[in-house]
């Protein structure tokens, strides 16, 4: 009997993203950062905690071996502080004064691809990127630098080797561990666990799913749940018609990235979504045009199924990890591709891969119009009427990007998911939560990082404006501001990124990056304007 090459169906998914990432150049060794000290103490800032607790300060963090060991309250706002009851500084110790500023735990990028060769980026770029955006936790959904690449930096990461994230490391299901089993032999579920198993040894943290027919994705999930690993899952449409979101929960899926499979889940008097009858999925016109029709096509916010639906992935405590960043570009073009950032920290390789073309995935533009720009501002309100709830019932909502495709920078679209969120109707102090304690949730290590508090790691995110009357100012680019003397200046970006009790001088890092792009473009005599077009 022929094996079910199940690969085939998901290819403009898995082989294309394969294809895009490559294996990029190893990060250079760490020559950015402050520290570590035997005790670091951050003195003075308002703390706006991951936990929806209003902010509070002055506040003195003390930090001894990469653990915070005391978190206290010092004064009072406009009172000078007290020296009597702060934290003494032991001898090799260092302070950090942050008095004015504004504290929150490191940022989880829940879906962070690191970057890839068609697109021309480093890993050094990619890096700091996001620490220069005060990231400091970010999960590989699918590894596609292979999983020996994402496993060995996550450990120089580890051990502070390289200025990065610290990684969680998801495999795409039915990849190729580096030799072993792949994609070609899985044809009955014995293989499909043999392949978890196999992905297990490997030291992966998770698995990427894509879809395959429904007796493997179970098989595959189960066993992967058993072992103790996370997971998460783009419900392909190649097989979501089998195998939709409710499916993949009820098996033990982790979390369900963009929101592929839950319209299908709410469908009520349909069973498959009303594709064109010249739609074709190897055309990503085809694919992502249609898509923002989609939530039309699902039960109505508040129905009966609607609710039911919900109800179930509340009781499963399952994740939605929204990215609605990656797909703002399908209801403003003009936005995306227009960004600030782009003139100064988008590498000319990347820009040429987001410009129109067949071949690159999620550069669909061949002609993007008005029609498709309505269809997508509907489907958004659907989609974050459902989002929104599902926090306000106790759902668990997280912060991920999927950047580096459809315009979306790295770093830079990270706030901009924080904003989207707030548009579905978080409070801010929400978005925080959804950024911070959520993301720590989502990976398994909410007893180490995403709050505040004594016992958990040395990950903060410390700015001089607050995030929480202008998420804009998480911005690595900051945002304009009328000040009382007439004069218009540029204000905010992250100011300090600590990660492991090192404290990084995240505009620097930006200015690294900004130096980067400066020389490519130098190199090609390039300027960010559209390439190779006429007229």
């Amino acid at each position: 009997m022929k094996k079910l090459k199940f690969y085939l169906l998901t290819i403009a998914v898995v082989l294309v993203q394969g294809a895009i990432y490559g294996q990029i150049e190893k990060a250079p060794d760490r020559a950015e950062g402050e520290g570590p000290w035997s005790q670091l103490i951050i003195r003075g800032a308002t703390m706006i905690n991951g936990t929806l607790s209003p902010p509070q300060g002055p506040v003195d963090i003390v930090v001894e071996n990469n653990k915070i060991v005391d978190v206290r309250v010092v004064g009072y706002p406009g009172v000078p502080i007290d020296p009597k009851g702060r934290p003494v500084l032991k001898p090799g110790g260092k302070e950090l004064d942050a008095e004015g500023m504004y504290i929150m735990p490191g940022f989880v990028d829940a879906h962070a691809h690191i970057g890839g060769m068609a697109q021309g980026t480093t890993a050094e770029y990619v890096f700091k990127l996001w620490m220069g955006h005060g990231i400091t936790t970010i999960a590989d959904p699918a590894s596609g630098n292979g999983i020996k690449w994402t496993l060995e930096h996550k450990e120089k990461s580890k051990r502070n080797q390289i200025t990065a994230p610290r990684i969680k490391a998801y495999t795409a299901f039915g990849s190729k561990l580096n030799g072993e089993l792949g994609r070609e032999d899985l044809s009955t579920p014995e293989e499909a666990v043999e392949w978890v198993r196999a992905n297990a040894k490997k030291g992966a943290d998770g698995i990427k799913f894509f879809g395959a027919p429904p007796k493997i994705m179970k098989a595959a999930i189960v066993e992967n749940k058993k072992l103790g690993l996370r997971s998460k899952m783009h419900h392909a449409q190649t097989y979501v018609g089998q195998w939709n979101v409710l499916h993949s929960a009820r098996a033990g899926l982790t979390a369900m990235e963009h929101w592929y499979g839950l319209p299908e889940a709410l469908f009520d008097d349909r069973t498959v979504q009303d594709y064109s009858l010249d739609y074709n999925y190897q055309n990503e016109q085809d694919r992502f045009g249609e898509a923002g029709q989609l939530w039309t096509q699902a039960a109505k916010p508040f129905s009966k199924k609607w609710n039911e639906v919900m109800d179930e992935l509340l009781e499963l405590d399952f994740t939605l990890s929204p990215t609605m960043v990656i797909y703002e570009a399908n209801r403003d073009l003009a936005r995306a591709r227009r960004a600030e950032w782009h003139e100064e920290y988008t590498l000319p390789t990347l820009w040429e891969f987001y410009s129109p073309s067949r071949q690159s995935h999620g550069s669909y533009w061949h002609y993007w119009g008005t029609e498709r720009e309505i269809d997508w501002k509907a489907n958004y309100k659907l989609w974050m009427t459902f989002i929104n709830e599902y926090k306000n019932r106790g759902g668990r909502v997280t912060v991920g990007t999927d950047a580096g495709f459809i315009y979306e920078l790295y770093g830079f679209s990270y706030p901009r998911e924080m904003e989207l969120l707030r548009e579905a109707g978080f409070h801010p102090l929400e978005v925080i939560k959804a950024a911070t304690l959520n993301g720590a949730e989502s990976l398994g290590m909410d007893d180490e990082i995403g709050t505040i508090a004594v016992g958990k790691l040395a990950d903060f995110v410390i700015t001089e404006e607050n995030p929480l009357v202008n998420l804009k100012t998480l911005y690595g680019t900051g945002t304009i501001k009328l000040m009382e003397d007439n004069t218009i200046q540029r204000v905010g970006g992250v100011r300090y990124t600590v990660k492991d009790g090192i404290i990084y001088d995240a505009k620097q890092l930006l200015e690294d990056v900004k130096e980067m792009v400066e020389k490519e473009k130098e190199a090609k005599n390039y300027k960010i304007l559209q390439p190779g077009i006429k007229g």
